[in-house]
């Protein structure tokens, strides 16, 4: 295969994954499968940037990219927070779990973009939004039906989940299926080590 869809992210520990599944279980089962089509928490990441299709002759290009601009970047802690909907709760169409971004993470983003820009890639216009994504609402959806949706997600409460320490970046490869995405890891950068090693 000569082209594959792929992206960049950051991973989020188990506990996280689970403590997001555990206190969003009620607001799941209440809206089912019908209105929502989920993304199963073992997939759960930060996009910082989605590429699109790319050619795999280009991989080596993102690793040694993505090496070069972890080895400038220092590891930083994100917390997850809270829970809404794109555009807004009126006409929810993504539903997500939100991100408290340190300036860490913005750092981080801007040099991806800017690296992955440098190499062809299409820049993102839209400003960089941290998130989690929970689910997409399907498209034949009803207006009541996004009403249900969006009082649902003003009645769950989400506080402070817990919080993830960031300290590599990863470029995921995605397969397209029918019961939905598969996400294959291909390369991490980790990210330098200068304040790991007052942790310890």
């Amino acid at each position: 295969m000569n082209q594959f869809r792929a992206f960049i992210a950051v991973d989020l520990p188990v506990p996280i994954q689970e403590s997001i599944e555990k206190q969003t279980a009620r607001m799941r089962q209440a809206l089912g499968d019908e209105l929502v089509r989920w993304v199963p928490v073992s997939n759960m990441h930060l996009t910082l940037k989605f590429l699109g299709n790319v050619a795999a002759t280009h991989v080596d290009f993102l690793k040694q990219m993505l090496t070069q601009i972890a080895d400038v970047h220092s590891p930083f802690d994100l917390q997850v927070s809270g829970i809404g909907s794109f555009p807004n709760l009126k006409r929810p169409r993504v539903l997500w779990v939100g991100i408290l971004a340190p300036a860490g993470l913005a750092s981080l983003q801007r040099s991806i973009e800017a690296g992955v820009t440098r190499l062809g890639y299409e820049k993102d216009e839209r400003p960089f939004s941290p998130h989690l994504t929970l689910g997409r609402v399907r498209q034949t959806v009803d207006t009541e039906s996004l009403q249900l949706i969006g009082d649902s997600l003003t009645r769950t409460q989400l506080g402070n989940i817990g919080t993830a320490r960031v300290n590599s970046v990863h470029l995921y490869k995605s397969d397209l299926h029918s019961d939905g995405s598969v996400y294959t890891k291909l390369f991490s950068a980790p990210l330098k080590k200068t304040m790991d090693t007052n942790l310890r």
